[in-house]
């Protein structure tokens, strides 16, 4: 379904989940969602209940004040705009390469992002959910996988399955409560390894461009004689622009690895609120994944949201305001029913 919004901006598609199983519908998201309810509940003038809204009005209000502030700043400033930038840490693990983070105190639940491959924490995405969470008073931390970035550890030799300890790691060892997981590309994949393994320490996840089970399915999608081609070789090549050099390339160990962590194959049992952003002219990722991934996970909360005009990387300007304002209304619904 296409249309324009009143600033003819793209508009989004949502997929929502309803709470009766096998029922959906189909929305169009022109403007920001409010949670607030559009009336009060027929009990609001007992005094509990009435003390309750207003303290959930105050709260919501402040914390819109905040992110108002937030976008009025990325308006004005540009999207790599931040404040002050947290500190870069080293986390010590026995018998591994230490892992390079950098973090912030604050309020629950916090946000910890997992970038895509090859990737590292000081890309645009993960440095204005920073600014974002510093302007609510909200936890946040980001962080290199082993091989990347300020991590230690040689990336040549990492497998899926080192990554997926990494994150493992973090959430066991780096944050306190449960987590908003905001995974971009091959991190989206690694949230819902991490997700599966961990329930318990996983507040919502955010998915972008989702490339969950993506280099496995590419790679047996290839013909006979590709696929005997990369096994004589021993790796992968495969043409990728925002790679340096045009190209990144897999070791064979490391497709065959990704073997054992798909997770397209069966249901995932997740029952956390889940929100998937996507863009349609992905080149690089299709969208139809992250339409699998809410068709698979059992949690009736599942957004899937589909930009028009989105690309793979999702670092426009308005890709940001819409990953923020999507943690935003999570933040605000954890928070109304905590």
């Amino acid at each position: 379904m296409k249309k324009k919004s009143k600033e003819g901006q793209d508009v989004q598609i949502s997929l929502l989940k309803n709470h009766q199983p096998g029922c959906r519908c189909i929305s169009i998201l022109g403007e920001r969602r409010s949670s607030i309810p559009a009336k009060p509940p027929p009990d609001a003038k007992h005094p509990v209940v009435m003390a309750l809204s207003s303290s959930t009005t105050l709260l919501r209000c402040t914390r819109r004040l905040a992110s108002n502030a937030w976008n009025a700043m990325l308006s004005a400033q540009g999207s790599t705009a931040v404040r002050q930038k947290s500190t870069i840490q080293y986390a010590t693990r026995p018998d591994l390469p230490r892992l390079a983070y950098r973090k912030i105190a604050g309020k629950s639940p916090g946000v910890l992002f997992l970038p895509g491959f090859a990737s590292n924490m000081g890309g645009q995405k993960a440095e204005a959910l920073e600014e974002f969470c510093q302007s609510l008073g909200h936890a946040y931390l980001r962080f290199d996988y082993t091989g990347c970035g300020s991590s230690e550890g040689n990336m040549a030799e990492c497998t899926l399955g080192t990554w997926k300890k990494d994150v493992l790691y973090v959430l066991d060892e780096l944050v306190d409560g449960p987590q908003i997981l905001v995974g971009s590309s091959m991190g989206a994949w690694l949230m819902l390894l991490a997700s599966l393994a961990r329930p318990e320490k996983v507040a919502a996840l955010v998915g972008i461009s989702t490339a969950a089970d993506h280099t496995v399915t590419a790679f047996n999608a290839l013909p006979i004689e590709a696929k005997k081609e990369i096994e004589e070789k021993g790796e992968w090549t495969v043409p990728n622009r925002h790679a340096e050099g045009g190209h990144v390339t897999l070791s064979l160990d490391f497709l065959k690895e990704a073997e054992n962590h798909r997770v397209l194959q069966s249901p995932l049992p997740l029952a956390c609120p889940v929100r998937l952003i996507h863009g349609l002219k992905d080149a690089d990722v299709p969208w139809h994944i992250s339409m699998q991934v809410a068709e698979r996970v059992l949690s009736n909360d599942v957004d899937v949201i589909l930009r028009k005009h989105g690309q793979h990387r999702m670092t426009e300007k308005d890709d940001i305001k819409l990953i923020v304002y999507t943690i935003d209304d999570l933040i605000d619904k954890l928070t109304t029913m905590g």
